[in-house]
Protein backbone atom coordinates (compact mmCIF):
# COMPACT_ATOMS: atom_id res chain seq x y z
CA UNK A 1 0.00 0.00 0.00
CA UNK A 2 3.14 2.28 0.80
CA UNK A 3 4.21 2.27 -2.63
CA UNK A 4 1.17 2.89 -4.04
CA UNK A 5 0.98 6.18 -2.28
CA UNK A 6 4.45 6.82 -3.39
CA UNK A 7 3.51 6.70 -6.90
CA UNK A 8 0.32 8.38 -6.64
CA UNK A 9 2.79 11.28 -5.34
CA UNK A 10 5.38 10.91 -7.93
CA UNK A 11 2.98 11.13 -10.63
CA UNK A 12 1.36 14.37 -9.20
CA UNK A 13 5.13 16.33 -8.12
CA UNK A 14 5.84 15.22 -11.94
CA UNK A 15 2.39 17.03 -12.95
CA UNK A 16 3.18 19.94 -10.99
CA UNK A 17 6.67 19.77 -12.64
CA UNK A 18 5.16 19.88 -16.44
CA UNK A 19 2.66 22.74 -15.54
CA UNK A 20 5.69 24.78 -13.99
CA UNK A 21 7.76 24.35 -16.85
CA UNK A 22 4.96 24.86 -19.56
CA UNK A 23 4.16 28.43 -17.50
CA UNK A 24 7.79 29.16 -17.60
CA UNK A 25 8.33 28.47 -21.24
CA UNK A 26 5.23 30.29 -22.26
CA UNK A 27 6.13 33.18 -20.51
CA UNK A 28 9.26 33.77 -21.53
CA UNK A 29 8.16 33.58 -25.06
CA UNK A 30 5.69 36.57 -24.67
CA UNK A 31 8.08 38.60 -23.41
CA UNK A 32 10.68 38.03 -25.92
CA UNK A 33 8.23 38.88 -28.53
CA UNK A 34 6.75 41.87 -27.03
CA UNK A 35 7.54 45.32 -25.54
CA UNK A 36 4.77 46.00 -23.59
CA UNK A 37 2.75 42.99 -21.53
CA UNK A 38 -0.38 43.90 -20.37
CA UNK A 39 -2.53 42.19 -17.65
CA UNK A 40 -5.55 42.12 -15.64
CA UNK A 41 -5.65 42.18 -12.17
CA UNK A 42 -7.58 38.85 -12.18
CA UNK A 43 -7.35 37.80 -8.58
CA UNK A 44 -7.81 33.37 -8.84
CA UNK A 45 -8.80 33.82 -5.21
CA UNK A 46 -12.20 35.15 -6.35
CA UNK A 47 -12.67 33.12 -8.70
CA UNK A 48 -12.17 29.74 -6.91
CA UNK A 49 -15.72 30.54 -5.15
CA UNK A 50 -16.67 30.02 -9.02
CA UNK A 51 -17.81 27.19 -11.03
CA UNK A 52 -14.48 27.78 -12.77
CA UNK A 53 -12.44 27.00 -9.21
CA UNK A 54 -10.72 23.80 -10.84
CA UNK A 55 -9.93 25.27 -14.21
CA UNK A 56 -8.65 28.57 -12.35
CA UNK A 57 -6.37 26.52 -9.72
CA UNK A 58 -4.94 24.31 -12.21
CA UNK A 59 -4.19 26.78 -14.97
CA UNK A 60 -1.77 28.83 -12.36
CA UNK A 61 -3.22 32.01 -13.20
CA UNK A 62 -1.53 33.77 -10.57
CA UNK A 63 1.56 32.19 -11.10
CA UNK A 64 2.20 32.93 -14.63
CA UNK A 65 1.29 36.56 -13.76
CA UNK A 66 4.20 36.34 -11.54
CA UNK A 67 6.10 34.89 -13.88
CA UNK A 68 5.34 37.48 -16.48
CA UNK A 69 6.12 40.29 -14.19
CA UNK A 70 9.45 39.16 -12.84
CA UNK A 71 10.75 38.39 -16.38
CA UNK A 72 9.98 41.75 -17.95
CA UNK A 73 11.26 43.61 -14.84
CA UNK A 74 14.35 41.66 -16.11
CA UNK A 75 14.53 42.32 -19.84
CA UNK A 76 13.20 45.97 -19.22
CA UNK A 77 9.60 45.32 -21.06
CA UNK A 78 6.78 47.15 -20.16
CA UNK A 79 4.36 45.18 -17.74
CA UNK A 80 1.18 46.99 -16.72
CA UNK A 81 -1.43 45.29 -14.96
CA UNK A 82 -4.75 47.20 -15.16
CA UNK A 83 -7.98 46.70 -13.10
CA UNK A 84 -10.48 44.70 -14.48
CA UNK A 85 -13.42 46.21 -13.04
CA UNK A 86 -16.01 47.18 -15.76
CA UNK A 87 -14.07 46.24 -18.26
CA UNK A 88 -17.13 44.20 -19.90
CA UNK A 89 -20.78 45.34 -19.85
CA UNK A 90 -22.45 42.18 -21.00
CA UNK A 91 -23.94 39.88 -18.61
CA UNK A 92 -22.01 36.82 -17.63
CA UNK A 93 -24.41 34.54 -19.30
CA UNK A 94 -23.93 36.32 -22.70
CA UNK A 95 -20.59 35.04 -24.47
CA UNK A 96 -21.18 36.43 -28.03
CA UNK A 97 -23.64 39.60 -29.34
CA UNK A 98 -23.90 40.99 -32.64
CA UNK A 99 -23.94 44.83 -32.86
CA UNK A 100 -26.45 46.78 -35.05
CA UNK A 101 -23.52 46.98 -38.16
CA UNK A 102 -23.27 43.21 -38.38
CA UNK A 103 -20.30 42.53 -36.57
CA UNK A 104 -20.06 39.72 -33.70
CA UNK A 105 -18.54 40.02 -30.39
CA UNK A 106 -17.19 37.76 -28.19
CA UNK A 107 -17.15 39.03 -24.08
CA UNK A 108 -13.98 37.83 -23.36
CA UNK A 109 -12.15 39.09 -26.56
CA UNK A 110 -13.76 42.60 -25.98
CA UNK A 111 -13.13 42.45 -22.51
CA UNK A 112 -9.25 41.50 -23.34
CA UNK A 113 -8.96 44.56 -25.89
CA UNK A 114 -10.34 46.87 -23.38
CA UNK A 115 -7.44 46.08 -20.79
CA UNK A 116 -4.89 46.31 -23.70
CA UNK A 117 -6.65 49.86 -24.60
CA UNK A 118 -6.82 51.24 -20.47
CA UNK A 119 -2.54 49.38 -20.73
CA UNK A 120 -1.69 52.00 -23.95
CA UNK A 121 -3.48 54.76 -22.09
CA UNK A 122 -1.91 54.39 -18.91
CA UNK A 123 1.72 54.18 -20.67
CA UNK A 124 0.99 56.99 -22.85
CA UNK A 125 0.32 59.29 -19.68
CA UNK A 126 3.39 57.89 -17.91
CA UNK A 127 5.78 58.42 -20.34
CA UNK A 128 6.13 61.76 -22.35
CA UNK A 129 6.76 61.67 -25.73
CA UNK A 130 9.88 64.34 -26.32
Amino acid sequence: MKTLKLRIKDKHAKIKNCRKDHLHKESSKLVKRHALIVVGNLKASKLVKTKMAKSVLYSGFSAFRAMLRYKCENTGVLFEEINESYTTQTGLGIREWQCECGITHHRDTNSAKVILALGHERLAVEIPVL
